[in-house]
């Protein structure tokens, strides 16, 4: 018969073993889940296409204000190139910059506020006339054509005052695969409008668009009474449909679909060297309460549209641009936008 003390240690020995076996048994699943979450986003950041030397050539860069040190803002890239062979990502078979090939059709400054509550989708226009470092004048598009990523990145920052952060950029093969890789986007047309460039139609009503329905759509300007700047209104109703219905809905809820969706997004993107997998994956938790009512969508003020030469060009309205960018500088753009509504993009566009 056992004395009670070696009763007691041999309980305690089979209590210690049922806990380690239940332990295991709870904690293997997780593991193992984590060992795969880790393993698919080493596989996709892998995938990413890194551009070298953006930010190189230009030493008098803009300083980050004392109050802004943990806002972020990532310069957002739509290049124009038409070819059926990919430009941008992994997924790569032509160049990303040729000279003179391809200019930057959309461009868009991704301002991440500080406290990670609130974003802004600033747009500028494409036709913007402004001075390109070393080139002078010119459409601000231009700026990647003539030097491409590091040349449109310091023509940014010298146009607004503010430090890009990163870059990133997706050509028109990447817009295509990502959006028919979402099953198409669904978009409202508030009225019925013909595009007579590419000989187009879009009755009003509900559109579910495939990839290249969607590049017709957002790239259109013929028969838009605003011409580029509903263009640019499209191109931000495009992105905020995709996050509020598509990326924070059907995606969280059907994880193969994510990783696919990931998966297509990762081969067709480029960003900046600087920009490693570590940072990705921090800036990407801090976002984890961001919710798409907290990012504003805008376009910098302009003071009307003329002529320079044979360019029909937009002229930036300057102290509009001045208060805007300094209330990026200073992480208030939110406060700004409430007392310059009409820089918002509407919620319906044409």
């Amino acid at each position: 018969m056992l004395k009670p003390a070696r009763r007691r240690r041999r309980r305690h020995r089979l209590l210690r073993r049922a806990l380690l076996g239940l332990a295991i048994c709870l904690l293997t699943p997780v593991l193992l889940s984590l060992v795969v979450a880790l393993y698919l986003q080493h596989q996709l950041a892998g995938q990413i296409e890194r551009i070298d030397g953006v930010f190189g050539g230009n030493h008098d860069r803009p300083a980050k204000t004392v109050v802004a040190t943990r806002a972020v803002n990532i310069l957002l890239l739509g290049t124009d190139r038409r070819s059926d062979e990919p430009t941008t990502g992994t997924a790569a078979t032509a160049a990303s910059w040729v000279a003179g090939a391809q200019r930057s059709d959309a461009i868009m400054v991704l301002h991440i506020d500080g406290d990670r509550r609130g974003a802004s989708v600033i747009s500028i226009p494409r036709d913007s006339w402004v001075t390109i470092p070393g080139h002078g004048p010119g459409k601000i598009n231009a700026a990647f054509s003539y030097g491409g990523p590091s040349l449109a990145v310091r023509t940014i920052e010298n146009v607004t005052g503010i430090r890009i952060d990163h870059l990133a950029v997706v050509d028109r093969n990447g817009f295509r695969e990502l959006t028919d890789s979402l099953g198409g986007v669904t978009l409202d047309v508030p009225e019925t409008v013909h595009d007579s460039y590419r000989d187009v139609t879009w009755t009003a009503g509900r559109h579910t668009m495939s990839g290249d329905e969607a590049l017709d759509y957002v790239g259109q300007r013929a028969g838009l009474p605003g011409g580029d700047f509903d263009r640019i209104h499209r191109q931000q109703h495009f992105l905020r449909t995709v996050l509020d219905e598509t990326l924070t809905q059907e995606l969280v809820k059907e994880p193969r679909h994510a990783y696919r969706v990931l998966d297509i997004l990762t081969k067709n993107l480029s960003v900046d060297s600087d920009w490693s997998v570590g940072q990705m994956r921090g800036l990407l938790v801090s976002l984890r309460h961001l919710r798409s009512a907290g990012i504003g969508y805008l376009t910098v003020p302009v003071a009307g549209t003329g002529m320079e030469g044979s360019q029909s060009v937009v002229h930036l309205d300057r102290a509009g641009n001045e208060e805007l960018w300094n209330a990026v500088r200073d992480d208030t753009v939110s406060d700004w936008l409430a007392t310059n509504p009409a820089s918002e993009t509407p919620a319906a566009v044409g």
